[in-house]
């Protein structure tokens, strides 16, 4: 398969992870005689930096004209602590999902057996969590009108969804169900809003067309509670922007570190595959940042255009890395030099190498993937 891939490293960590699966897609290019080709773009801070705008026109052209976008992380402190700026890196992202119509978000949430005790929740609360967030992406609060009164003292942000943009990722988040445990959730604030009482209506309307999946019905502040209380009841969660939003952070407490959950963003015409955590800019260029969210991202890509196969490797690569503590300090306490190069080098490595699992740990740590 030839595939044309726009890579947009963007700001902090961004560069660092993103570096990490695109070795390993070209790994795995030769390992299945595929053709990837990279192309790399400006997006976020950088951008602003070399551009003056964070979502460039060059950069939507490269998307536009890929078979895939593989995205790092976007946003710069120095905009965080400048609450009047104008022109934000946000913006890159949030113009670059409508751009590209990426109206699907999916985030899986894996809890995996060797990092349990990573994270801050109970073991058996946790323990074979296996579970996906369906976040529609370009409607709701974000794409909302915004409004700042003259004397700067009053506010609003208006939540507006549509028949049609509820029902394209409902069906989506259907099928999945279908192919999943036939369970699906949907998680609004209907008590409250009226964009919320819209989507419960569409979402019981679609559900007729669905008899064979189990549907429930919960409020946000009830699914973040059970959320982090058991999530295994959950199988397929469908919701809207900013609670898919929240959702998918808190999600991250149960897997041990926001540096294992991959996404992919999917629209009409073009995809985008990214980790769902920000620019970290405080760790960038340290060696510390987790890969393993892009890396995921990537396999995401592959399953994306039927290469199982491939996806599979990937994903027993990155299986390997953490029950033998190939991983970064977020989650090692046992080896602490191990880079964010290093955890890339030792994928790449068992993508080439996947029948081999007594690893010179030494060689692996310098980086030279030796195989004894």
């Amino acid at each position: 398969m030839k595939l044309n891939i726009g890579v947009l490293p963007g700001d902090g960590i961004g560069p660092e992870v993103t570096a990490q699966a695109v070795k390993v897609l070209k790994a795995i290019a030769i390992e299945f005689n595929h053709i990837f080709t990279f192309e790399k773009a400006l997006v976020g801070a950088v951008a602003i930096d070399k551009t003056g705008s964070p979502l460039p026109d060059e950069t939507i052209e490269i998307c536009k004209k890929s078979d895939a976008v593989l995205f790092g992380a976007i946003g710069n402190t120095k905009y965080d602590e400048d609450p009047d700026a104008t022109v934000r890196p946000e913006q890159g992202l949030l113009g670059l999902r409508k751009a590209l119509g990426l109206h699907t978000n999916i985030r899986p949430v894996i809890a995996y057996e060797d990092l349990l005790n990573k994270s801050s929740l109970k073991v058996k609360a946790i323990k074979d969590t296996n579970l996906v967030i369906y976040r529609e992406l370009t409607g709701g609060i974000y794409f909302g009108e915004q409004k700042l009164s003259a004397d700067g003292n009053t506010a609003s942000d208006t939540c507006k969804y549509q028949r049609f943009e509820i029902e394209r990722i409902a069906h989506k988040a259907f099928k999945a169900a279908q192919s999943r445990k036939r369970k699906l959730t949907l998680v609004d604030k209907a008590n409250v809003l009226e964009s919320s009482r819209l989507w419960r209506r569409v979402v019981k309307d679609i559900a007729k067309q669905y008899p064979d999946v189990n549907i429930d019905y919960t409020y946000i502040d009830n699914a973040a509670m059970d959320l982090i209380i058991n999530p295994r009841q959950f199988d397929v969660i469908l919701t809207e922007n900013m609670f898919g939003d929240i959702l998918s952070e808190e999600a991250s407490v149960i897997v041990g570190s926001i540096g294992l959950l991959a996404s992919a963003s999917i629209g009409d015409d073009h995809v985008m595959f990214e980790p769902i955590h920000g620019a970290y800019t405080k760790a960038a260029n340290k060696g510390i940042a987790n890969p393993i969210a892009s890396i995921l991202s990537a396999a995401m890509l592959l399953d994306h255009f039927g290469l199982d196969e491939e996806a599979n490797r990937v994903r027993e690569g990155v299986d390997k890395s953490l029950k033998l503590h190939i991983t970064t300090p977020d989650l090692n306490n046992k080896y602490d030099h191990i880079s964010t190069t290093k955890v890339g080098d030792f994928i790449e490595d068992f993508i080439h190498n996947p029948d081999e699992t007594n690893l010179n740990f030494t060689n692996i740590h310098l980086g030279q993937s030796t195989i004894i």
